[in-house]
């Protein structure tokens, strides 16, 4: 029989890591106040995590920790100092999104074991290969997928002895996870750096559909599909909540884990989820899950949802009757938050106190005890103590030497040498060892590792030939760009592949000279589609913002360029990609700054590439966006809104007064887009050795972008500027306006 499904907690502090404990979490994930997806938890420190392993251990729960956001360059010492204290814990897995933590944890510290995060936008099985070549443990599956899509890919997992957990619970994004730039863009704080604003839940100028917050979505909740999950083999049930107190932590785990119970018992599982509606919610939607993109899983305020649903399913309408659920529902939390409370005040993350005594005579070896409340182990030397004037052994020197147990879970509470004969001494090297030999003792026989050394990466060499310019187009009328210019012509293929996947075949052994652009998603058929052409057409060179398709271009020998949304912001992700899976170039994340692109350190035979003009998609949504904006006449989405819709509108944010353009083209999901396009001139003076080649996208997504020439001169005059002519840079900006570079400037 298949083992019991995880429950898998959020622990946004201390008193929410107890309360899930305490609930009856199998696991559960937190951040340490750096590299990690939220940075507006409290979070704990270093110190706290060794008093929460030592205490979820003692309570068969296990402990994973997010260092899930994009790491930059200048990060990366102080992120290999943090790996070098986690080697030394009896920490159960750390959960990943940058490729490079990826690369560092493979290359260096092997004993940690890798999850891939959410961020990593993971739908499809090429995916799950990609993951685990790069030895991940488990992968959470991006939330937008059904329970079919879940089944396939969980299949998949187990094949390649990989584990898949699934979001259960909590909070939607109405953009899939890690290719969302709306909160990076518009404020400066990245997503993918755990900073995110939450623009969507805004209030927005109220759209013609009579709504005022309208990419606001209803919390996920699988609660009543508990048997479709677990007949669909997947082995964690993940809550979204680190932002969330120690109430709500513990009744949703603890709702959670009465339904799993009366699962594995046979009886007869609850449809009464009421109990989740008592704490925070925007009320519960399961839409995804069950594969009906319906426009119910919106809701119109981003409140909280609890008083509102009591009041509805109590049919209370009058102000007197609500506002009595109101104090119930008031006295009834107070009561269990103080339950609550009593119980977490039982627990401590305390480390353990420990007596050290050392003893010993000059020509014996040194005997040292050590106690803790409830056990007591003995270690000797492996020479005799020797007389010395000069390298006695005395309490500083000691303790020097001892003091690293103090970021275990165990703290010296006394070190004890009145037994130790005077003068004696022993070499450094050998309280070293006996330091080693007690850690193995107290760290459960784990051996202690010494720091690790990670390379300094060597400084990347100038660039001696001149920068290549690469144009996108999505039009197959711009196909003739092929012969009217001696650029490099990239064609953006569709999300919904399948249906198009003829036509693309023909058109691409039509034109040799046309590379494949593979999108951020594909899904189900559309990725198998996807990689019928890859395995057809066979072509010299892809650009893929797919890491299914680069897995899937490495197996087969097809030389490949990581797309820019694969988020590529530091060195060891790119030799990420160049080592484990033969990438030719990559473009860097537009998210960074001057100053955080130049420390960027390429490997040799590789290419940087950077996108100096393009439409900014700040998201991309499995959901329909025009449901809560000009209305559809359709209530669900189906399989032909996918191929055939074509729509545009705009939203204005009420307080930023900021628009956005939304827009849904043929064969593609629903996009947000910035209300100008980006360029960025000025990147070609500030770092002119770094990059191989600029990319423009002249893809027909309409904003306030004026381009006052055909795209045969657009190209040229960008060429110009590749190839620094006079007045390349007052030319275009003579032709092209407005424009933001606000990304270059604000970096992540």
């Amino acid at each position: 029989m298949k083992s019991k499904i995880e429950i898998l907690a959020p622990g946004g502090d201390i008193d929410s890591i107890k309360a899930a404990i305490l609930a009856g979490a199998n696991a559960v994930y937190c951040g340490l106040d750096r590299f990690n997806a939220r940075n507006t938890a409290t979070n704990i420190s270093f110190d706290d995590l060794q008093g929460v392993l030592r205490l979820a251990h003692s309570h068969d729960c296990q402990v994973f920790l997010t260092l899930n956001i994009l790491i930059v360059e200048s990060e990366i010492p102080a992120l290999i100092a943090l790996l070098n204290k986690l080697i030394n814990t009896t920490l159960d897995g750390i959960i990943v999104q940058d490729l490079g933590v990826f690369y560092l944890l493979n290359q260096y510290f092997k004993t940690l074991k890798i999850h891939a995060s959410t961020q990593l936008t993971t739908h499809n099985q090429g995916q799950v290969s990609f993951l685990s070549k790069l030895n991940a443990a488990r992968v959470n599956l991006s939330r937008e997928l059904n329970l079919g899509e879940i089944k396939a890919l969980t299949a998949v997992a187990h094949q390649n002895d990989v584990l898949t957990e699934v979001f259960v619970h909590g909070s939607n994004c109405i953009s899939f996870s890690g290719i969302c730039y709306m909160s990076s863009v518009q404020s400066g704080n990245s997503g993918n750096r755990g900073r995110c604003s939450q623009p969507c839940r805004d209030r927005y100028i109220t759209t013609d559909a009579g709504k005022d917050f309208p990419l606001n979505l209803k919390d996920n909740s699988a609660f009543l599909d508990v048997r479709e999950l677990a007949e669909a083999g997947v082995d964690s049930f993940k809550i979204e909540g680190r932002i969330k107190q120690f109430d709500y932590v513990y009744t949703v785990v603890n709702a959670w884990k009465k339904q799993l119970q009366r699962f594995y018992t046979g009886n007869k599982l609850s449809s009464d989820n009421s109990e989740l509606y008592k704490v925070f919610n925007r009320d519960l939607s399961d839409s995804f899950l069950k594969g009906k993109l319906h426009k119910d899983i919106f809701i119109d305020q981003p409140r909280n949802h609890s008083m509102l649903y009591l009041s509805e399913i109590n049919n209370n309408t009058e102000n007197d009757d609500i506002e009595k659920v109101q104090l119930a529902l008031y006295d009834e939390n107070e009561k269990l938050k103080s339950f609550v409370e009593k119980r977490i005040k039982s627990l401590s993350i305390d480390k353990i106190p420990i007596i050290i005594s050392i003893s010993g005579e000059i020509g014996n070896p040194l005997k040292v005890i050590v106690k803790t409340a409830d056990s007591s182990f003995v270690i000797f030397s492996s020479m005799n103590l020797t007389f010395s004037k000069i390298t006695i052994l005395n309490y500083d020197i000691v303790f020097k030497r001892l003091k690293v147990i103090n970021e275990t879970e165990y703290v010296i509470s006394y070190l004890e040498l009145d037994q130790l004969q005077p003068s004696a001494s022993l070499p450094f090297n050998e309280l070293t060892s006996i330091k080693k030999r007690i850690l193995f003792k107290l760290n459960g026989s784990k051996e202690w590792m010494d720091p690790i050394d990670v390379p300094v990466l060597k400084k990347q060499i100038a660039l001696k030939t001149q920068p290549e310019l690469l144009i996108f187009i999505d039009s197959q009328k711009d196909v003739a760009l092929c012969n009217e210019t001696d650029v490099t012509i990239c064609f953006l293929l569709p999300d919904g592949f399948k249906k198009e996947a003829t036509a693309m075949t023909a058109l691409f052994i039509a034109n040799k000279k046309l590379i494949p652009c593979f999108p951020s998603v594909l899904i189900g058929d559309d990725y198998t589609a996807a990689v019928e052409f890859l395995q057809q057409l066979q072509p010299g060179l892809i650009v893929t913002n797919n890491t299914g398709i680069a897995y899937e271009a490495w197996e087969r020998g097809i030389s490949w360029i990581a797309g820019p949304f694969l988020n590529i912001v530091n060195s060891f992700s790119i030799k990420c990609l160049k080592e484990y899976f033969n990438c030719s170039g990559a473009f860097i994340s537009n998210e960074l700054n001057k100053m955080q692109l130049q420390r960027i350190q390429k490997p040799e035979d590789f290419k940087l590439y950077y996108s100096i003009f393009h439409p900014v998609v700040l998201m991309t949504s499995r959901q329909c966006l025009f449901h809560q904006v000009t209305g559809c006449e359709k209530e669900c989405m189906d399989d032909e809104c996918l191929q055939y819709c074509e729509k545009s509108a705009f939203i204005q944010n009420l307080e930023k007064q900021t628009t956005f353009n939304l827009e849904k083209t043929i064969g593609n999901y629903h996009t947000i887009i910035q209300d100008m396009h980006f360029m960025n001139t000025a990147i070609l003076k500030d770092l002119p050795d770094l990059f191989s080649g600029f990319s423009i996208n002249l893809s027909d997504i309409k904003t306030k972008t004026n381009l006052e020439k055909d795209k045969t001169v657009i190209i040229q005059l960008f060429n110009n500027l590749v190839n620094h002519k006079t007045d390349a840079v007052k030319n275009l900006n003579a032709t092209i306006h407005p424009t933001t570079n606000r990304q270059y400037i604000k970096g992540i």
